[in-house]
């Protein structure tokens, strides 16, 4: 049927030239890789590292202070969160639910759903009269 949208003016297919050899391709790079930027000169450190030698060990002032004052901040936050929890009443409520059995909770069940069928014959007998 033939292409309908082609054009005289569109470029013929990379594959219907006759190509070229090897011999004929472009040389290589000598390098092919980017370079690597030059640095300061120092070798930095590793993480974790000791000291490089020759190096005194260096500790910031007060880095110990620091430490020990985060630790203890932290420690007190802990203390004061266990304190409030267990205070309001949802908590309350959360732990005398966990401490009822199986029983206890079925024999609550069973005491409400009377209570709501005695209220609802009553309110029924209410409203025949």
């Amino acid at each position: 049927m033939g292409n309908l949208c082609s054009r005289s003016a569109n470029k013929p297919d990379n594959f219907t030239s006759p190509g070229r050899t090897l011999s004929s391709a472009p040389p290589p790079r000598e390098n092919p890789r980017a370079q690597v930027p030059k640095g300061t000169g120092s070798h930095g450190r590793t993480l974790g590292g000791g000291v490089p030698e020759g190096a005194a060990p260096r500790r910031a002032a007060g880095e110990g202070d620091a430490r020990s004052a985060a630790a203890k901040a932290a420690e007190e936050r802990a203390n004061a969160a266990a304190a409030r929890t267990g205070t309001g009443k949802l908590s309350r409520d959360l732990a005398t639910q966990k401490q009822q059995t199986r029983t206890n909770t079925l024999d609550n069940m069973s005491k409400d759903e009377r209570r709501r069928r005695e209220i609802e014959s009553s309110s029924q007998a209410r409203e025949y009269n």
